[in-house]
């Protein structure tokens, strides 16, 4: 139906008669010529039509916003001043002499080109949404991405191999989403919340290399990063330690980064433990674009009469750090006061501060309520730890750890975000050395920190059940710009290992064999040493993008609610459809007006 695109026309199809398909970009009448632009996937031409040419200028006339045409005419070079240098397009249009009205369109919820549109609106009618050239770049540069990626990993002898998405519930990370089963009363199949065990068992079967671009599930509450359903590119490999698969990973975000961006990332990436990151700012995902950082000064204060500092300084599970704010004296009262308020949102019962006025005067140079229960010697120590200088703030967080690394490290962030500290580019690194197990308090029980299959450091293999808290995991998280993009590890390939680790995450006997047998039994007939990693393919987007939400880089997401304002899912269905899976609904009770249903 077309000889060209219209984002191809150039001066060189000067003289040519071309056909162009599309929908009408925008429609302008100036002084009796129409001037249509025309929109398609490569971009906008414009059209000119002249009413010496009747029939088209007729047809032309009744043209409304989004109508979809087919325009033959011939490419001109755009008179003497009235070239757009946007528009790829801009130097030619082409002279109509016939079009046609393939679909009219009725006037739409809202103009492309709005630029405050509310999310709700725009994910009911995505389908105009993704017409917008935002959401156009986002999705193509998401393939590009995924293109990318898949040549990389086959051009290194990775096979693609899809895993099932039917699958059994094992409930030991997110919830996860049932399926129940027609065939199988009362049983349910799961969505794979990772194709994990699957990409394991591929290892054991002797693949060696194996990748997929696969839809994962999980049923959680949902945040601007998160989805019910997401994407992630899921890797393994034998025969490859901690050091081989980070090089080798490394190596494919450059190329990806540098063939889609043209933009180059560092190498090697930074090196950086799990320890060191939560100890300088307060988190395991540091975004090394802001210079500030978190500095202990619980040893200082062990002694000082103030308890707000004492308390947490002796509490082996306290901490009391210092963040320093360069030229953050200028601060004026009222935005300190919604720092305070800002980090009780992570449970800080408050937000201590020193303003430096003059470094040189010591304690006469410092202002701050908090001063008349801080000795001399402690001050010294504080302002010499943190390299305080004259108009610098240093803000002070004293609790449970916790809470004090929360709040800092959210307050670190907010700060460069207001200050304008944060600097531009790319900033990776690895995160490696991570605790195995942490202490669920609720619950009262340990549990994995990444997932049950990560294999504890070879050294820490006879503590894994005697000093649960103090086992390092072979784990490794690569964090760009302050978001996890991927995570991995190497994975247990012993069956003795495996039910040592159950063992210690209070997983017994039988119920490893009911819920991991198969995995069990595979790893007794011969599984070689395997690990890989898994990257959030949605997220990576999204940053690549420069968008803040991962809603923006998928064409169909869903809400924060896990529904689909689209096509109002989930829904109701019915009773016909309960019956054959055996499935009846208990309905909550009725509320009377004024009544609490307990």
């Amino acid at each position: 139906m077309r000889s060209h695109y219209c984002g191809e026309l150039n001066e060189s199809l000067i003289g040519q008669r071309v056909t162009l398909c599309g929908w009408a970009h925008s429609r302008r009448d100036h002084g009796g010529v129409i001037f249509i632009d025309l929109r398609d996937r490569a971009g906008v031409a414009q059209t000119v039509f002249d009413p010496e040419r009747k029939p088209a200028f007729t047809t032309a006339e009744s043209v409304r916003m989004e109508f979809v045409l087919r325009i033959q005419g011939t490419v001109r070079a755009r008179p003497t001043g009235t070239e757009n240098p946007h528009l790829r397009t801009g130097k030619v249009e082409v002279v109509a002499d016939d079009i046609e009205v393939l679909n009219r369109a009725d006037a739409l919820p809202f103009q492309l080109d709005e630029a405050e549109l509310s999310e709700p609106v725009r994910l009911k009618y995505r389908y105009l949404d993704l017409r917008r050239d935002s959401m156009q770049k986002n999705i193509r540069l998401r393939h590009k991405v995924t293109r990318t990626l898949r040549r990389y990993l086959e051009d290194r002898d990775f096979t693609e191999i899809e895993t099932p998405m039917l699958t059994k519930s094992t409930p030991e990370g997110a919830r996860d989403y049932l399926v129940p089963s027609r065939t199988h009363p009362g049983h349910f199949f799961a969505l794979p919340q990772s194709p994990q065990l699957f990409k394991q068992l591929l290892m054991v079967a002797g693949f060696e290399r194996y990748f997929q671009i696969t839809r994962c599930f999980r049923d959680e509450d949902l945040r601007a990063d998160r989805q019910p359903e997401f994407t992630q590119l899921d890797i393994e490999t034998s025969f490859l330690d901690e050091d081989g698969i980070m090089g080798l990973m490394e190596e494919m975000l450059r190329t990806l980064f540098k063939d889609t961006l043209d933009a180059e990332l560092p190498k090697p990436f930074a090196r950086m433990s799990y320890d060191e990151a939560v100890r300088r700012f307060g988190t395991d995902r540091p975004d090394l674009r802001v210079p500030l950082e978190l500095v202990d000064v619980g040893d200082l204060m062990k002694q000082v009469e103030f308890k707000v500092f004492a308390g947490p300084a002796n509490n082996p599970n306290g901490r009391v750090a210092a963040l320093r704010v360069p030229k953050g004296g200028e601060l004026p009262r009222s935005q300190i006061d919604g720092y305070t308020a800002f980090v009780a949102l992570y449970g800080a019962k408050g937000l201590a501060y020193i303003k430096v006025n003059d470094v040189a005067k010591g304690r006469d140079g410092l202002q701050s309520p908090i001063l008349k229960f801080l000795p001399d010697d402690v001050i010294a120590g504080i302002m010499t730890r943190t390299g305080a200088q004259t108009g610098d703030l240093i803000f002070f967080g004293a609790d449970n750890a916790k809470i004090v690394n929360d709040a800092l490290g959210a307050l670190r962030m907010k700060l460069g975000d207001d200050l304008g500290l944060k600097q531009p580019g790319w900033k990776i690194l690895w995160i490696v050395d991570f605790p195995m197990f942490d202490y669920d308090a609720d619950a009262k029980r340990w549990v994995a920190l990444h997932h049950p299959f990560t294999s504890p450091k070879t050294e820490d293999l006879e503590r894994v059940d005697l000093d649960p808290a103090n086992v390092k995991a072979r784990a490794y998280d690569v964090v760009l710009n302050g978001s996890e993009i991927g995570g991995g590890s190497i994975r247990i390939h012993r069956a003795d290992v495996q039910e040592k680790v159950f063992a210690a995450l209070g997983i017994g006997p039988e119920e490893a064999r009911a819920k991991f047998g198969f995995l069990l039994d595979a790893l007794r007939y011969g599984a070689p040493p395997h690990g890989g990693i898994a990257f959030g393919l949605d997220r990576l987007c999204a940053l690549m993008s420069g968008v803040d939400s991962i809603r923006d880089v998928i064409a169909f997401p869903k809400t924060q609610k896990a529904s689909c304002l689209m096509t109002d899912a989930p829904s109701v269905v019915d009773e016909t459809q309960l019956r054959e899976l055996h499935i009846k609904l208990r309905k909550p009770p009725e509320k009377t007006p004024g009544e609490t249903v307990s």
